[in-house]
């Protein structure tokens, strides 16, 4: 199914309740459902490799089901009809949230988290690996990481890799803790620091701005739930850390150009009632996007079609559009939906 004219918010501050300066708008946005073939399929990743397009999501039968989750892995030529490439089902293991990066020896890496369960509950998380050939064609059975003895628990939750200068960064979150590590190769990931940041964090994205600086969208599930932008020069040893004007769900990110950050996320339903006494607005979860400067203070938001169990995107610049990728529920069934944006409807 397609969508066009999507409807556009635009405003000064999501923390402020008296908002002013609300404005709608409509812009040449399209969507369209890409897959829905299993009971519930969600937590997208989207990767433009050797001129093909690749989305991946985890299938199952709800959104926490048990150990019978699997990482399903779509390519595309034209981004219209997609087909299934690969899966990765380990057994008795729940395989959630696989992330696509390219390494620095070109290769498709997705990243993946495995979890153990005992009487019905989680018993371990861990970072799995699979990795594509040299034409992005056959991808190898997956493989366990280790992440730095120094820090590991039972429960290692490795986020999304980012590379740059060939070296891949990520965070892992764990019931008590979070830290920024690095790996040359996706198989090792070494501690880097710990970051400090209250509200149990856990869901975390890095990007690299030009200058090598990297900035974190990290989501926080406690306290008064806001996310936190954290910034740090080479070696990212010392931080600094930005309380910003959303709840995040699912967090995605890119540097839109060298002023601008381009978010993908959850909208929560109590953000809903800020917008008030704009009446026409529903009270439900939608995936969104964010544009905010680079103090992760947001002042645009543009809603796509979506609701329910709903938001991890995924993320690509091409030509003069940003590919979106994204779960949704409101049309009944969990499925897989792309959005195709065009630059000039987030710049304006």
């Amino acid at each position: 199914m397609k969508y066009a004219l999507i409807s556009l918010l635009s405003f000064l501050s999501l923390s402020c309740i008296a908002q002013k300066d609300i404005t709608a708008t409509n812009g040449q946005i399209k969507v369209e459902k890409i897959w829905d073939k299993a009971p519930h399929s969600a937590f997208t990743d989207l990767l433009r490799f050797k001129n093909k397009w690749y989305c991946t999501f985890r299938e199952g039968p709800g959104h926490k089901s048990g150990p019978v989750g699997q990482a399903r892995l779509l390519t595309s030529t034209d981004g219209k009809t997609w087909q299934s490439i690969d899966s990765f089902k380990l057994e008795g293991l729940d395989v959630r949230d696989p992330k696509l990066s390219v390494t620095p020896d070109n290769r498709i890496m997705v990243l993946m988290d495995v979890e153990t369960y005992k009487d019905g509950k989680v018993e371990t998380r861990s970072p799995w690996v699979s990795y594509s050939d040299k034409n992005g064609n056959n991808f190898s059975k997956p493989e366990k990481s280790i992440v730095d003895k120094s820090i590991s628990v039972n429960s290692d939750w490795v986020w999304r890799v980012t590379w740059n200068r060939g070296m891949g960064y990520a965070v892992v979150y764990q019931p008590d803790a979070l830290y920024l590590l690095k790996t040359k190769d996706g198989k090792y990931f070494e501690k880097v620091c710990k970051l400090d940041v209250d509200g149990s964090p856990n869901e975390s994205t890095i990007r690299f701005d030009k200058n090598d600086k990297m900035y974190i969208i990290i989501r926080r599930e406690k306290d008064d739930q806001m996310a936190v932008l954290a910034k740090s020069e080479p070696p990212y040893m010392q931080w600094t850390f930005n309380k910003m004007n959303y709840r995040a769900g699912g967090p995605n990110f890119l540097f839109l150009n060298d002023k601008t950050l381009c978010i993908g996320s959850r909208l929560y339903d109590y953000e809903y009632e800020k917008l008030k006494p704009y009446e026409d607005v529903k009270l439900k979860p939608s995936t969104v996007i964010f544009l905010s400067g680079l103090d992760g203070k947001i002042y645009k938001v543009i809603k796509l079609p979506s609701g329910g169990d709903t938001s991890y995107p995924g993320m690509v610049i091409y030509k003069d559009e940003l590919w979106f990728s994204y779960y949704s529920s409101h049309e009944g069934k969990t499925a897989i939906y792309l959005a195709k944006v065009p630059l000039n409807q987030l710049t304006k």
